[in-house]
């Protein structure tokens, strides 16, 4: 049976019988063939054809039209955010060549951040010129490679989650800036607000924040207090925009107005607060805490994914996914031969199709000589199946095969 419909409906698994239009409107040299790949959606949808005639007994059909208040699926999510990536700025500097100077700057970085804080338990000002020279020292990282500084700020042990946290929110902060389109004063903005967002933990008990366990809700009540001590500390020191401080004080809100401090919802938060809950809550998830493990980044995207209809702006959630990938760098990834890998670095074509460091045979439950796979690369027909538990398979050294 052939079905017409809207290109916006197209989506992988359809079967293409035709495309309403001729031929010269659109890049493909055959109109029948299984949609398969998430970037032929995206070429006939640039095309300018605004229908197609899908094949329902080749392949599936649209999905139902939600209600007006069902929240998108995970699925739906992940694969808007490949089809409308729309094509990438060329990276300046290989992954392997970044990561040492990205290595460099974190190393400094921290030591930064641990002497911020404790001026600011001695009641001193921030030293914004300090800060912004390394803030944009980290967006330089990031512009020639995003995936290496990214990736290792997340490298972080639970003793100095507090202080990499700031480092690694201002990377991921910057980078989701700069997919958004922001104008490169913004994106500096964006990323001195991930910086200092968390200033205000630097007032709070130490025994708290690094107790080894679940807070009770008296504890959980005294670090809610982190945004309001962080934006008294930064208005008092008069030298922060109020774009940091807006975001110090609001990256804890949720669209659905379950957040705190102030309960703001929908656009009552402005973009950079958006902005900064979903850098903060990524790098939180996927770091070591005093309390737990950090998950894997692909699992990581998955959750978030599930609670953004309630938690992030959609828009602003997408383009995250955009930037650092449906499968970050470290994810571990099952291939559709069976075999396991470990993401290396994104790939400037496909969200689902990352360069990846082959080393386990499901099969045969043994290691294999690793094999770097371009997985969007000519004539490559391995694709990644799922993402997998790394504690499941007892691997511990995932983070030393991409980062060397």
């Amino acid at each position: 049976m052939l079905k017409k419909i809207k290109v916006t409906q197209l989506r992988p698994g359809m079967h293409l019988h035709a495309l309403d239009g001729s031929w010269l409107d659109h890049p493909f040299w055959r109109s029948r063939f299984a949609l398969d790949d998430p970037a032929d959606i995206r070429r006939i949808r640039d095309s300018g054809i605004t229908e197609v005639w899908i094949d329902l007994a080749k392949g599936l059909d649209v999905l139902p039209e939600p209600a007006d208040d069902a929240p998108a699926s995970a699925t739906d999510i992940l694969m808007e955010a490949e089809i409308g990536r729309g094509p990438q700025t060329p990276r300046a500097a290989p992954m392997a060549q970044e990561l040492s100077r990205a290595a460099a700057i974190c190393a400094r970085a921290r030591g930064a951040v641990v002497s911020m804080f404790r001026e600011a338990r001695m009641g001193k000002a921030v030293d914004t010129e300090s800060a912004g020279a390394l803030v944009t020292e980290i967006a330089d990282s990031v512009m020639r490679n995003p995936g290496a500084l990214i990736s290792l700020a997340r490298l972080k042990t639970a003793d100095d989650y507090t202080f990499m946290h700031s480092v690694a929110v201002c990377a991921l902060m910057i980078a989701l800036a700069r997919q958004l389109g922001l104008d490169e004063d913004e994106v500096r903005e964006a990323g001195m607000a991930g910086l200092l967002h968390d200033l205000g933990k630097a007032l709070m008990p130490p025994e708290i924040l690094n107790k080894p366990g679940r807070l009770t809700d008296a504890e959980f009540e005294v670090v809610k207090r982190h945004p309001v001590e962080g934006h008294r500390l930064l208005r008092e020191g008069d030298a922060a925009s109020p774009i940091v401080l807006d975001v110090c004080l609001h990256h804890h809100e949720k669209v659905d107005g379950t957040g705190y401090p102030d309960r703001l919802d929908g656009e009552r938060i402005s973009l950079f607060a958006k902005m900064g809950a979903v850098c903060d809550v990524y790098d939180a998830i996927t770091s070591n805490r005093p309390y737990k493990q950090g998950w894997d980044p692909a699992e990581s995207i998955r959750k978030m994914t599930e609670w953004s209809a309630g938690h992030f702006d959609a828009r602003v959630f997408q383009a995250f996914v955009k930037s650092i990938g449906i499968y970050p760098v470290g994810s571990l990834v099952r291939l559709g031969s069976g075999r396991l890998a470990v993401v290396i670095e994104q790939s400037e074509k496909s969200l689902l199709a990352p360069r990846v460091r082959v080393f386990f045979s499901t099969r045969s439950q043994t290691r294999i000589v690793p094999e770097t796979l371009d997985l969007a690369g000519p004539g490559v027909t391995e694709k990644i199946a799922g993402h997998e538990d790394p504690g499941k398979w007892g691997f511990t050294d995932l983070d030393a095969m991409w980062s060397g």
